[in-house]
Order: structure tokens, then sequence, then C-alpha cells
């Protein structure tokens, strides 16, 4: 779907400069030898027509120091990789969009939803990356930035026109087919900008073209709270990025579904802090609510508490009693040591009286709080383990770089990790026949497998 290859004009362009360099450094002491009368003629040389030896702007080397200025840092190239990834993601989206489309696909709306949230993070990490430029950036690229904001006006109105149309037609044909082809001309021309954007800064994009993009079979596993089992269903996108010498470098993007966890974190809840002791605490989960707000996702949980106290022959009194809500944000991030984690945070608490004490600061929301967090992250790491996803040439070759939540449509819940797969040259033949086979066997896209 999107271009490949890079210009090396810059390459050739900077090399010229530097072999014409010493040829004007030679010209210069040639004309000051011409002159015979040695002090009288050699001041007339350097303050006449002879440049000064020191570097500045008007030099033969300001090209080399505007594309010094600009140059990428080593984070934003790792924006820049993941701001490219999630474009190609969203093609991937568009183009099983249109093949429902061609199909006339009864429930259109809903592939479109997926389309729309994919495109939005698109745009999302694309203005995260623009963000990230210092005033020198800003200023020498400043053309390249404009055609990429127009680019990315362009895409939002298109995108806007297809869900109106699917909105009005629910189902597929020549209309909505032709729609969403425009729209992915108009997706092809956003990516263009942003790898003309990354020649600008000197940075390669995270994936050279198709055939060197692979999108592995979903994996389905699960795992179990107390009885309850949860599905995860994973999907990963592996492409190659760099080659240097005997180091090769692949992109990986690996998505885990994590809509089943939504659907029994109720249940999950209950069987890890539900209890009821008659001389003590009584914890009941009424309900328990994920949903995404990425990067992170927000977690709801609304409990019911009491205290009882026994005195004499087992008599029970009742000493506390409430109801109470407390809102989490948990963020994920990938540790030093390469490990998935996960910070959660108090967002809110909708409690009165010693129940709210309790949810605020004291061991009623230390337990919600670090109950909901294992949960999650247990699902997580399930989710993206590698020895169950990836082909056996990568296992121990991983490194994760950042993670992420976001919305699938319908509100559900998806958990991204991106990462790399660095590899010995002899090693990449190994890689590359896995992936191949892995895709003859398997679906062509994560999109079709990955529950909607």
């Amino acid at each position: 779907m999107f271009r490949g290859s890079i210009s090396n004009l810059k390459m050739f362009a900077l090399a010229a400069v530097l072999l014409a360099y010493p040829c004007g450094m030679a010209a210069q002491r040639g004309g000051a030898g011409g002159h015979v009368g040695g002090g009288l003629a050699g001041s007339g040389g350097l303050s006449g027509g002879g440049r000064s030896t020191g570097v500045d702007e008007k030099d033969d080397l300001k090209d080399f120091h505007a594309a010094l200025a600009v140059q990428a840092t080593s984070q934003q190239i790792i924006e820049f990789n993941a701001m490219v990834q999630s474009t190609e993601r969203a093609g991937a989206e568009l183009r099983a969009f249109l093949d429902h489309a061609q199909r006339g696909t009864a429930e259109l709306a809903r592939y479109d939803k997926v389309l729309a949230d994919a495109l939005e993070i698109a745009r999302r990490e694309n203005k995260k990356f623009l963000g990230t430029f210092s005033d020198r950036q800003k200023s020498g690229l400043k053309e390249a930035v404009k055609k990429l904001i127009k680019a990315d006006s362009d895409l939002a109105q298109r995108a806007k026109m297809l869900d109106l149309e699917v909105e009005v037609a629910k189902t597929g044909g020549p209309q909505i087919t032709g729609s969403a082809q425009s729209l992915e001309g108009v997706l092809i021309a956003f990516r263009d900008r942003q790898i003309d954007l990354g020649e600008e800064m000197s940075i390669a994009p995270s994936s050279g073209s198709p055939e060197l993009t692979y999108n592995l079979p979903a994996v389905r596993n699960s795992v179990s709270f107390e009885q309850q089992p949860v599905a995860i269903t994973t999907s990963a996108i592996i492409s190659r990025s760099q080659s240097k010498s005997d180091q090769n470098t692949f992109s990986l993007e690996l998505t885990a579904d994590m809509s089943d966890l939504q659907l029994n974190i109720t249940e999950v809840l209950r069987a890890e802090l539900n209890k009821s002791d008659s001389c003590g605490e009584q914890i009941a989960i009424r309900r328990a609510i994920l949903t995404p707000s990425a990067p992170a996702s927000l977690a709801q949980v609304q409990v019911h508490y009491e205290r009882w106290a026994c005195f004499g022959r087992g008599t029970a009194k009742e000493m506390v009693e409430g109801n109470g809500t407390i809102d989490l944000k948990l963020s994920p991030a990938v540790g030093d040591d390469g490990t998935l984690r996960l910070l959660p945070a108090v967002a809110r608490v909708d409690a009165e009286g010693v129940v709210g004490e309790l949810l605020r600061s004291g061991s009623l929301g230390e337990a919600l709080r670090d109950k909901v967090a294992e949960s999650v992250l247990s699902t997580m790491r399930q989710g993206t383990d590698y020895k169950n996803i990836l082909p056996s040439a990568a296992q121990g070759n991983v490194t994760m770089h950042r993670a992420q939540f976001q919305g699938t449509g319908a509100g559900k819940l998806s958990f991204v990790v991106l990462g790399d797969i660095r590899l010995s040259s002899d090693k990449v033949a190994s890689l590359t026949d896995e992936l191949k086979a892995g895709e003859a066997k398997g679906q062509p896209s994560s999109t079709e497998t990955a529950p909607r």
C-alpha cells in the first residue's frame, strides 16, 4: 500500500560538499603563495576577495549545518517509528473495511468504527511526534511540516465523509467502495508526507514496503482468576526496519484484545476480593468497569462495605456500613529491565464517612487498587507472551520500547506493545521463512481474526 524506499540525495549532496571544501582551501593557499611580495600581498588577499577560515552560515558547509540542526534525536526516532506504524495499522484496517464494503457486509458500521479509531490513533501519534520538535527543527522543517499538516487535514475530512456515507447506506456498494478507495489515496499521501519529513530528519521508516511487512495469525490464550477464565486474542505485525553490517532490526507491534477481561472484570474482582467475616469485614463488589482512555485505561469499582464486631456469646453488631465508588487510572509502561509494568493511581473516590476514608487512604482502597492492577497486568503479560506468538527465530531477541492501551471500537479495550527484534544476518533468513509460512497458513491480517 505504501511506498518503500528513502532517497539518498541528502547523502550525495553532503559528500559533494565535503569533496568540494578541501579544493576551496587549496585554492586559497595557492592564491596567497602567488604573491611573492609577502606581507602586503598576503594582507591584501585576506582583506580582499579571500574568505576567513572560520565556519559560519555562509560557508560551503551551510547545508551540512542545516541538516544537523534538524536531525532527529534518538527519542524522536522511536516516536517517528511509532507514528508510522500507527499509520500502517490504519492502512491495514482500511483494507479490511474495503474488503467488507465490496462484499456488502451488513454490519459495515461496526468495521467503520474500528477504522475510525485506527485513523484517530494515527493522527494523534502524528500530532504527538510534531510536538517533540525544537525551535530550530520547527524553523528548518517548516515546509515539510506544513505539507504534513495539510495531509492530516485532508485525511480527517475524507474520513468524516466516509463515516457519513456509511451512516446513511448501512451496507457496502459502489459509492462506499469508491469513497473508501479515495480515503486510501489520502492515507497514502499522509504517510508519504510523514516519510518526507523523516527524510529531512535523517530517519529511515520502520518498514520499507508491503512485502517486508508480515501480519501474523492471531493467537488465542487465556488466564484464570480463581476459576474465572479470561480469553486474550493477540495479533502481531513484524516489519523489516534497518540493516547495518551484521545487525538487522525488525519493528514489532503486538496488539492484545482485552475485551473479555472487560466483560468479566466484575466476576474476577468478586473472586479476589469478596469476603464475609461475621465478626469482621464484609466486602461485596457490586460492579466493575474497564474502559479505554488511550494511552491509559480507566477502572471503576463499586463496592459495598460492612464491618461487624462480636460480643459475648457470638452476638454480632454492625459497626460500619456503606457504599462507595473508586476510579483508578491504569498507565502501562516498560521498565528499564524490559518488563511490562502497570502504574495504578486513584483518580476519584465517591463515598462518605468511614467507607470514604477507607477507600481514599485505608486498606480497602489499597486492596481494590492492587487487585485491579494485578488482574489487568496479568492479562497484559499473558497477551504479549512472546513464546506463544512469535516465530522461534525471534525468541530471546525482542526488546520492548513502548506500551499503551487503546480503544478498538464500541468501547472495547486493547493493549499495544511496540518494540523491535534484533538479529544477526545469519538468522534473518530463518525468521523471514517462518513469517512467510505463518502468513500462508493463517489469516492475512490481524483485523480479520481479532474479535470486534
